[in-house]
């Protein structure tokens, strides 16, 4: 497994080996033993899957509150995504700073975005299919949402506002500077 960390702790970039032949390839997208060394040690309790026919389709920026924070491990199945994780953490020195990666079918890479972080991706192709693995079970109350395109993030996008294609949830969004107040309900 190739294992690259970004200047936001806890963030990784795993990419697990594919072992290819004429017929196609094989690949172990997860493994509980390697996820450990890798430093995930949360244990998983929810998959999801999603598809975004169009290009362009936004989802989030979403997250859950404790007591059910959840973490992410995301996978791009089909197609690609931009894909990104934005530190939400109370008193994290990397507070309100993204990480941004293309995750695709061709690349096979997984982003593991922990507990206290809000998620989002963009589609970079039609049919995109994501699947990713979450540490907690959806709940309404714990659930939250930050505006995809917000000025203070500075999140570059491969979509421009205009052309974005989201839901009336994630339009209606909260904006980043609400995040604070949030932890104090």
């Amino acid at each position: 497994m190739n294992i690259k960390t970004f200047n936001i702790a806890g963030m990784m970039l795993i990419t697990p080996p594919r072992f290819g032949d004429e017929r196609g390839y094989f690949s172990e997208t997860f493994n509980a033993a390697r996820m450990k060394e890798a430093g995930i040690t949360d244990a998983f309790v929810q998959d999801n899957h999603s598809l975004s026919r169009q290009r362009g389709v936004v989802r989030g920026l979403h997250c859950q509150l404790p007591p059910h924070a959840q973490g992410k491990l995301v996978r791009c199945t089909r197609g690609s995504i931009w894909d990104v994780g934005v530190d939400i953490r109370t008193g994290s020195p990397t507070f309100g700073q993204w990480v941004g990666v293309t995750l695709s079918e061709e690349n096979g890479s997984q982003l593991w975005i922990p507990p206290g972080f809000l998620h989002g991706f963009c589609t970079l192709s039609e049919n995109a299919e994501v699947q990713y693995k979450c540490t907690d079970l959806w709940n309404r109350e714990c659930e939250r949402s930050v505006r995809w395109d917000d000025p203070l993030l500075n999140i570059e996008w491969p979509v421009a506002p205009g052309a974005a294609i989201l839901s009336a949830k994630d339009a209606a969004a909260e904006a980043f500077s609400n995040v604070n107040d949030w932890f104090h309900i």
